[in-house]
């Protein structure tokens, strides 16, 4: 039987978990709760008993299994998959990998949760396997990752890539960063949907004011719907938004100089209609060297990214592969 991989993407409410081969193929993919009760203590016990349970119906030999790539959230080494913090699942000061290996008997490599999506992105999603890359991510935050030189960048304590906390308003909202005017603050959908906040306080009149009084609530969807349908508060949210976007990418490519960016996350379903006004920002504000030679397209893989990236990993750390 050939050599398979199994990948991991640690969540805050799920953990994903896939067994892979070793070209990425997905063969099997399965979900668990995220018990996150006592500091997060029985997670990697969840882990390691739905990992057996599931090798032994489908009959695979622990001997076939490559290794254990995994992504989680919060400040990670990627070299020895030590988690200095990951507020959102409890963990403070904990060995990781060091437990899961202990409990499987396996060979186990971890990074950030962003930074492995990325791998798994480029490797069998939109990215191609090319050397130089940022992968931003759209949700109820904003995330990312940047493969350098063929390397995934984790910096000196794991701070590489956090994109969403670039500064671009010091007099902005609050981040939970503990600083103002952050990324993540203006284009996450939880700040699309503050700007639309502000501006119903100001204006009762406009279509989104309207939906608002109408549901009581507001989402970066409807935003996106209601400027389709012509309302111009929605609109310029969006245009403000993906200016900033575009802006941020420019920047960021006389640093990094890649030959894609991609963007993902739940506000990327949003289609053409984002992509196509952060490519015109991008456009508006790159230094020429860099705008020809850099696409900017939507991530391909969604909730795969993780598993498939975790897997690559593996592969990375024992056979030496790159991109």
């Amino acid at each position: 039987m050939n050599k398979m991989i199994i990948g991991i993407d640690v969540g805050g409410t799920t953990v994903k978990i896939g067994l892979l081969s070793k070209d990425g193929e997905i063969i099997k993919k399965w979900e668990i709760p995220t018990d996150t009760s006592n500091y997060g203590l029985s997670i990697v016990d969840d882990i390691w008993k739905s990992i057996k349970t599931e090798l032994e119906e489908s009959k695979i030999k622990k001997d076939n299994i490559m290794g254990i790539g995994m992504g989680a959230p919060g400040f990670i080494d990627g070299e020895t998959g030590y988690v200095y913090e990951a507020v959102n699942i409890g963990w403070k000061e904990y060995g990781l990998s060091k437990e899961l290996k202990a409990r499987s008997g396996l060979p186990v490599f971890v990074g950030n949760d962003a930074n492995i999506a990325v791998l798994g992105e480029n490797w069998r999603g939109a990215g191609k396997n090319v050397r130089n890359l940022i992968a931003i991510t759209l949700g109820t935050g904003v995330g990312g990752g940047i493969i350098a030189n063929g390397d995934i960048l984790d910096g000196e304590n794991g701070m590489a890539g956090e994109i969403g906390h670039i500064t671009i308003d010091p007099g902005g909202y609050r981040c939970n960063c503990g600083r103002n005017g952050c990324l993540e603050t203006i284009a996450s959908a939880t700040g699309i949907v503050r700007q639309a906040m502000d501006i119903i306080e100001r204006d009762q009149e406009s279509m989104l004011a309207e939906h608002f009084q109408e549901t009581g609530s507001i989402t970066a969807k409807d935003i996106f719907d209601l400027a389709k349908e012509g309302d111009l508060v929605s609109e310029n949210i969006i245009k403000y938004t993906t200016d900033i976007l575009g802006l941020v990418i420019a920047n960021m490519g006389v640093s990094i100089n890649p030959s894609k960016v991609l963007i993902g996350g739940g506000v990327s379903k949003a289609g053409d209609q984002l992509l196509l006004a952060i490519q015109q920002a991008f456009g508006k504000y790159a230094i020429p060297r860099v705008k020809e030679i850099c696409e900017i397209r939507l991530a391909q893989l969604g909730n795969d990214a993780g598993i498939i990236g975790g897997a690559f990993l593996v592969r990375q750390k024992i056979e030496s592969i790159t991109f």
